[in-house]
């Protein structure tokens, strides 16, 4: 049996990480539970210290200051990939990304090396948001398509599953994206490694208890950041092009010079 492990980053999650973890177990009993507490002052990494005495699959890893979603994630792969799970999984903190559908996921890794739950593919949905987020999600994926060049429709979701050993095949040292931008980055790096990646519908319910971490700052990260790659991979296509545009001459004067 393949071994899983879900990580869930927290920061201020008192409110939702026991509902949260509890639905997980139900939903997946033989999946292993990380919480990657950012030194929350609200108590979560005490709630979640007692959620893994009560149950043996459930893990705490303890960070002494917040660094953001992308380092959380970061060490949280660092401590999956040492412990030896086979497949793991991103999942937020808040409720809005599903445990239930947590199965079909996992089961799609028997072909894939990572695997999206995705809002904006048919069959995904969205519940609770308000227009402006609905847009800001549309519109920031849009922009990631064609910057990238890619056609993944969400690849900013933060509900995922990677086969370890692909994962590994990532450099990961390199990351340095610290806010939701981490989720684009870790996606293009996928890609470009050849990793098969494939999207399956999910449904996204807005938080229900608690702040979001959403902020301007997060949003021009990624929009700076989307644009630098977005770039470089333009040149680097004009390079290629160059290239091949160079090596053409050679191979016709080549051809000439044969002997009929």
């Amino acid at each position: 049996m393949m071994r899983a492990l879900v990580i869930i980053p927290t920061f201020n999650e008192s409110e939702n990480i026991v509902g949260l973890v509890h639905r997980l177990l139900a939903a997946v009993p033989a999946a292993h539970v990380l919480v990657v507490d950012d030194d929350s002052p609200d108590g979560t990494g005490v709630i979640a210290e007692a959620l893994a005495a009560a149950h043996p699959g459930v893990h705490v890893l303890h960070r002494a200051v917040k660094e953001g979603l992308g380092a959380a994630y970061l060490a949280g792969f660092a401590w999956a990939i040492e412990a030896g799970y086979d497949q793991i999984v991103e999942m937020d903190a808040d409720g809005s990304h599903h445990p239930e559908e947590l199965p079909g996921m996992l089961s799609l890794l028997d072909e894939y090396d990572l695997v999206l739950g995705s809002r904006w593919v048919p069959g995904g949905s969205v519940e609770n948001w308000p227009v402006h987020r609905l847009a800001l999600s549309r519109g920031g994926n849009l922009y990631t398509r064609l910057a990238l060049g890619i056609r993944i429709k969400d690849a900013t979701g933060g509900f995922r599953a990677f086969r370890t050993e692909a994962l590994r095949s990532i450099d990961l040292t390199s990351v340095a994206s610290h806010g939701y931008c981490f989720q684009v980055d870790l996606l293009w790096r996928a890609l470009e490694h050849g990793l098969r990646v494939v999207e399956t519908p999910i449904t996204f319910t807005e938080r229900v208890a608690g702040h979001s971490k959403m902020s301007g700052s997060i949003v021009r990260e990624s929009l700076v950041r989307v644009s630098v790659w977005g770039v470089a991979r333009r040149l680097r296509e004009l390079r290629e092009l160059v290239v091949r545009h160079r090596r053409l001459p050679s191979v016709r004067s080549t051809q000439v010079g044969l002997p009929r």
